[in-house]
Formats: C-alpha cells, structure tokens, sequence
C-alpha cells in the first residue's frame, strides 16, 4: 500500500499543477475575451487547486501509523479530505452561479472568438487527469482521489457547457446572453456534484459496510482455513484507504483455548494476505452448535 499512497499523492500534485495553468489560463483568456463563462469555468479550475491540495494532504496524513491517541490510524483523515472538497464544491458552484445571473443584468456584449481554444484545451487535459485519478483512486480506495476525480469529470462537463454557451453567443448576437446563462450552468453543475461528493463520504464516516461482494471475499478467505467450520457475524468499516473487519468465527467447542486462538490468527493472516484492502481483522471466536454444521461452511 505504501507505493500506491506515494503515487496517489503524485496524481494529487499533478492535479494542483495543471489546475492551476488552466484556471490561470482561462481567467485571462476570459477575461481578455469578455467571456462570462469561461471565467467561471477558470474560477472552478482555480478551486480544483486547494481541492487537490486537501486530497494530498489527506493522503499524506493518512498514510501515518497508528500511535497511541489513534489505534486505528489517521486514515479518516483522508475521508473527511473528501468530505471538505464536497463542500468546497458546493460553494463555489453557488458563488459562479449567482455572479453569472448578476452578469445578466449588465450591458451585453459579444465574446471573442479566441477564447473557445482555452475551453477545448481545458477539456482534453481535465479528461485525461479524470482517467488518471479515477483510476488510481479506486485502486487504492481513496475516497479523496475519487472526490477529486468526480471533480474533474464535471470540469469537462462544465467546460462542454461553457464552450456551447460561448459558440452560441458567437453565433448570434440575440443570443449574448447565452455566454451568462452557460456560466451559471456551470457553477449549477459544480454545486451539484459538491453535494453528491459530501453524501458519498459521509456514507464512510458513518461506517456503512462496503458490498456484498467484498464481504463474500472475506467470508471465504476466513472459511478457507481448516478447522473455521463458521462465520456467525462479520463486520467491516473503512478507515481511510482500507477497511477494519470485526469477524464472530465459530469453531468445535471441543478444542482448547490455545487450539481456537492458532485458527483464529491463522484465520485473521489468511484474509490480510489475500485481500490487501484489508488493514486488520479482530476475530472474536465463538462454539459451533454441532446442528448447524451444514449451515455454517454456506455462511
């Protein structure tokens, strides 16, 4: 895990550095163009920078050992990094969005037609961060990287929105008002992915399970060691990166002490070695009732 942390953190660095070339670039094009919608799609890029800047420090504190106040790490640190970005998003999709709407009161005027190649740009770079940290953030679970990745994914759908507003307005001077209307749009778009962002994380932080499929994995890495005849519960919740299991293993009440703790270790080393999303296992071991036997192993 340590490697992929380091190469998360990468990804969050290369995020910050090309949101902020963008962001700078498309201000000024913006700016220089008197395009409404391509500064406020350069202010959301601009925000995409301390948006990456909370993933890398999340990761960076979550890739910290366990110490004596935290037992089980720092790694919902990096949840609530994706919780932050959630909310930085939300704000800032409200603030873009209602600085267009005032715009529409003001005198209307036709962009220039030069700003649509900082808009194209935009869209081919912040698709290509999208993939990248899509990608590394679902391999090693991270809840900020994904946030982050979702972030991206609405860049290039604000940035589409923003490039039609301003082809339109190009087009037609009756339609000036479209360049306004597409940078409210945008910060609309924005605002609603910072909400969906916020309600994904707060899922984690309030321990939700992950999916069945995960759990069968788990289920069937404790049963694979001899003399695990049953799991009568199992529990898991994700603390940053990777996941803590409770697991209830039900073994023959027959054996001693010192038998049922050799299975209960072998059991919790099987399922870290095979599933790496997996930081620690606490098998609390209970009797195997001789009626269920047929039923346990299916458990």
């Amino acid at each position: 895990m340590e490697s992929a942390d380091r190469a998360g953190r990468r990804v969050a660095i290369a995020g910050m550095l090309t949101s902020a070339a963008l962001a700078l670039l498309k201000i000024t094009v913006g700016l220089r163009a008197g395009s409404v919608a391509v500064i406020s799609d350069g202010f959301e890029s601009a925000g995409d920078v301390f948006a990456s800047g909370l993933v890398f420090f999340g990761l960076l504190m979550a890739a910290k050992p366990p110490d004596k106040e935290h037992p089980y790490g720092h790694g919902r640190f990096e949840i609530l990094t994706g919780l932050g970005v959630g909310a930085l998003l939300t704000v800032a999709g409200s603030l873009i969005c209602f600085r267009a709407l005032q715009g529409l009161q003001e005198i209307r005027h036709i962009p220039r037609a030069f700003a649509v190649w900082a808009l194209v740009l935009s869209i081919a770079v912040k698709s290509v961060l999208w993939l990248m940290k899509r990608s590394w953030g679902r391999r090693i679970r991270s809840a900020g990287l994904v946030a982050d990745a979702q972030n991206d994914a609405t860049d290039v759908l604000s940035a589409t929105v923003a490039l039609v507003a301003l082809g339109l307005a190009l087009l037609d001077p009756r339609l000036a008002a479209a360049d306004h209307i597409g940078g409210a749009a945008v910060g609309v778009i924005i605002s609603v992915l910072g909400i969906r962002v916020m309600h994904e994380t707060a899922l984690q932080l309030m321990d939700t399970m992950p999916g069945e499929e995960m759990m069968r994995q788990i289920r069937e890495a404790a049963l694979s060691v001899p003399g695990a005849l049953g799991i009568e519960k199992c529990f898991a919740r994700k603390t940053g990166l990777r996941y803590h299991v409770d697991l209830h293993l039900e073994v023959d009440p027959e054996m001693t002490v010192q038998q049922s703790h050799e299975i209960a270790t072998q059991v919790r080393d099987r399922i870290r070695q095979r599933l790496d999303w997996v930081a620690d296992v606490l098998v609390h071991v209970e009797p195997h009732m001789m009626e269920t036997i047929g039923a346990g192993k299916s458990r």
